[in-house]
């Protein structure tokens, strides 16, 4: 039988989502509780491989058992194993068949960007002191959406068939003293959404010009994209399957 978890995770501790050989990851921890509560080795597969210190607000994982076992009794005992920055929120059945990963319909990724300095946010947003123009970031940001081919904010060097991403949505927006820029695709590239924002700071600190996003998109050149903005905040928010997958 195969199941999916619901979880999510401050991901400030760890290195990233999947499994390394020496520094400890969110697959790690949590394979870990669930051989030891069940018994046996176990196995699972995460929706995506958040790098380090990215964490996930809604993250979904599968793993497979023949044995049985209450939903609820399980959950409550992997919370109390698990440490205090990782929580399991659902377990529920699906098809044999059913992927988290390759049956995601789309992803929707959080990155917030701390507008003055606050003590109670420096370790979970990004703090950009110059003044911003917000009104040409929102305007490049828009400019996303006539793309499909993404190559310019990918990691080099890595090992996909297609830099290609259909992007849904695009929003920025201040919300109290932040600036919280949300993206919704149905895939994303290593460091896509990181570059993006890094690029977007340019054109809020007035370094890029909005219609620059047109030639470094059409570059392909991560080189011409702007930085990528620290690990700390981003936040993997949604995600959405078919309800077919569901038993």
């Amino acid at each position: 039988m195969r199941y999916f978890l619901e979880l999510s995770y401050n991901g400030t501790a760890y290195h990233g989502w999947q499994n390394q050989p020496n520094a400890i990851s969110v697959q790690e921890v949590i394979e870990t509780a669930l051989s030891v509560i069940l018994k046996e080795k176990i196995e699972i597969m995460g929706a995506g491989r958040t790098d380090t210190g990215v964490h996930a607000k809604q993250m979904f994982a599968h793993f497979d058992f023949e044995g049985e076992f209450n939903n609820t009794e399980l959950l409550y005992k992997l919370n109390s194993f698990l440490p205090k920055d990782v929580a399991l929120h659902r377990i529920f059945k699906v098809k044999p068949d059913a992927h988290t990963r390759f049956h995601a319909e789309s992803r929707t990724y959080l990155y917030r960007i701390a507008l003055q300095k606050n003590v109670f946010n420096f370790e979970s947003a990004y703090w950009v002191k110059p003044k911003l123009n917000i009104k040409n970031m929102i305007a490049a940001a828009n400019l996303l959406l006539d793309y499909k081919d993404f190559q310019c904010f990918s990691k080099t060097n890595t090992d996909v068939k297609t830099f290609n991403c259909n992007i849904m949505s695009v929003n920025l927006e201040v919300v109290e003293t932040e600036l919280h820029f949300t993206i919704t695709a149905d895939r994303f590239l290593r460091n896509m959404v990181r570059a993006i924002v890094g690029t977007l700071i340019n054109v809020g600190l007035e370094k890029l010009e909005v219609d620059d996003i047109h030639r470094i998109i059409s570059s392909k050149n991560r080189s011409e994209a702007g930085y990528s903005v620290p690990a700390k905040g981003l936040y993997l928010t949604h995600i959405i399957y078919p309800e077919s997958i569901v038993l």
